[in-house]
């Protein structure tokens, strides 16, 4: 099965995994989806997260963050830019997401940045998804 949308995968085992009260979730494995997932864990998202070898390629394995009361760190994911649509933000109008609660990662030409980062560096790019 080819996927035609890998980051939106991504972000949907995510979601499913938060939905069903998983501790870790593994998927396919990719340099970009090691990016977001490096994102994810500097801004708190996740606990952590590990490329290893798997039967053919790697694979990734994300590990999720949950508050004592079994909360999860993360209640929205939304993939933005699609493969059909793509939406390219110049540093100005790179989105708050959630009144600055939330964050937007941003494909630049310094590489995948949090809004935050992007908006320090004066950098716009493809606006990949919002996380929240």
């Amino acid at each position: 099965m080819t996927l035609t949308d890998p980051i939106a995968d991504f972000l949907t085992r995510l979601r499913n995994a938060i939905n069903a009260g998983h501790s870790e979730v593994a998927m396919p494995s990719s340099k970009f989806k090691a990016e977001i997932a490096r994102i994810l864990k500097e801004q708190g998202y996740i606990d952590d997260y590990r490329v290893e070898p798997a039967a053919v390629g790697r694979r990734l394995v994300v590990k999720l963050r949950w508050s004592e009361d079994r909360k999860p760190a993360i209640s929205g994911l939304e993939r933005v830019s699609k493969p059909g649509r793509r939406q390219y933000v110049s540093v100005e109008r790179i989105p708050k997401v959630r009144g600055g609660t939330g964050i937007a990662i941003v494909s630049t030409s310094r590489g995948v940045l949090s809004d935050h980062e992007a908006r320090r560096l004066g950098v716009g790019g493809e606006l990949v998804a919002k996380v929240w």
